[in-house]
């Protein structure tokens, strides 16, 4: 029943239904359920249109668990592989910016897949700086925007832009090598 209700609701997305005429009724309708099954699975509109684009995002990655590095390079290959998802779905990249234009949806969206990413990404820092891999000094919030902006930005701001397959380790190597603790201090003048 769960996979006719986001079905349902894509249909009506792929249909051209802006996300703020979808209704539950509506999708109930399109689904051929009762209202009422939707509300025991979803609070709201907001948690089900989640759903729906979790449903047609890859699936979260396993961690190697081996090196900061490789666990890095799995996290930003998941964005990658999310951007590539949403360059070939057009459908995919208008509902993402309707939802932006909608506080509600931005807000379950960010609480309910955002957030725990974000979560994950950063105790991968943590453990990293735990383990010696980075400098214990380093701020690892700023830390984390700094590692993921590069695919952020290529995969939101630049739709069109390379998205190849070498991408997330060059990214972390490139971050990485400015990073690792070293030996001695560097020779100042």
């Amino acid at each position: 029943m769960e996979r006719a209700i986001i079905e349902g609701t894509m249909r009506l997305l792929e249909e051209g239904v802006p996300l703020a005429e979808v209704s539950i009724e509506r999708i109930a309708r399109t689904a051929g359920v009762g209202k009422a099954a939707i509300y025991r699975r979803w609070s709201g509109k907001e948690e089900l249109f989640v759903d729906v684009l979790r449903a047609y995002e890859p699936e979260e990655p396993e961690l190697p668990g081996t090196s900061l590095r490789d666990d890095l390079v799995v996290l930003l290959d998941s964005f990658r592989r999310r951007g590539v998802a949403n360059q070939s779905s057009a459908l995919l990249r208008t509902v993402h910016a309707q939802m932006k234009s909608s506080p509600r949806i931005w807000a379950a969206y960010d609480k309910l897949v955002i957030a725990p990413r974000r979560r994950k990404a950063v105790e991968v820092l943590r453990r990293g700086q735990e383990n010696g891999e980075l400098r214990a000094d380093l701020d690892l919030e700023l830390l984390h925007d700094v590692v993921v902006g590069p695919m952020l930005m290529r995969v939101v701001l630049r739709p069109e832009a390379d998205l190849s397959e070498d991408l997330a380790a060059r990214v972390v190597d490139l971050v990485l090598d400015g990073l690792r603790p070293v030996s001695s201090p560097p020779s100042r003048p």
